[in-house]
């Protein structure tokens, strides 16, 4: 698996799921963003984060709740949601992003 350094750097906007493990709303919303990468994947690159092992990025992006889900492009964060959110939702951000 890439880094999340290795995929900033892509053309493709980067969606990224800071999650935990532990985290009952996270473990709501994993097989939404792994449906959202099936069918966006060759548009977008898509890359799940466990906080409690990533805390420098955790820091850096400011991720005080999980689940937080942001959109990165070029390397800078342009989008970002935090809790639980419906895939359709979802679908109309990466659209507008794609």
């Amino acid at each position: 698996m890439k880094s999340i350094y290795e995929m900033n750097e892509s053309e493709k906007p980067l969606f990224v799921d800071f999650f935990a493990i532990w985290c009952g709303p996270c473990r709501v919303m994993s097989p939404v963003v792994d449906r959202l990468e099936r069918k966006y994947g060759e548009k977008m690159n898509f890359l799940k984060i466990d906080v409690d092992k990533n805390e420098e990025l955790s820091f850096k992006y400011n991720v005080h709740t999980v689940p937080t889900l942001m959109i990165f492009k070029k390397g800078e964060p342009v989008w970002r949601v935090v809790g639980i959110q419906s895939q359709s939702m979802l679908e109309e951000i990466i659209k507008s992003f794609v």
